[in-house]
């Protein structure tokens, strides 16, 4: 197990936390359309920090990304592990040939 499945088991498991304990079962009682804005907030600020060049920031805030990556995930029933079988089929495939070959629309 990583550090991410870890963290998304903890993730999952906050679903049914009460969210006046837990800040993950807070933002998922939000509903997913709020995980899905929470990540965009924090890939912004991640994106700020790279412009920026402030490792220690950068990686803080790349840490947020991920956490809340997983929130939105959970939030949309996706799990972890599928994300991670997509990356391994894309493994070895150009990106350009593989955006090539995704389905148009």
């Amino acid at each position: 197990m990583s550090i991410l499945h870890d963290l998304a088991a903890t993730i999952e498991a906050r679903k049914s936390a009460d969210p006046d304990s837990s800040w993950t079962a807070k933002l998922l009682a939000k509903g997913p359309e709020k995980c899905a804005e929470k990540f965009g907030e924090e890939a912004v600020e991640a994106i700020i920090e790279a412009v920026k060049g402030d490792q220690a920031k950068l990686t803080s805030e790349a840490a947020d990304v991920l956490y809340h990556l997983l929130v939105m995930l959970a939030a949309r029933n996706v799990a972890l592990d599928d994300v991670l079988a997509e990356l391994a089929k894309r493994q070895g495939t150009s990106g350009i040939a593989e955006k090539a070959a995704r389905p148009k629309g």
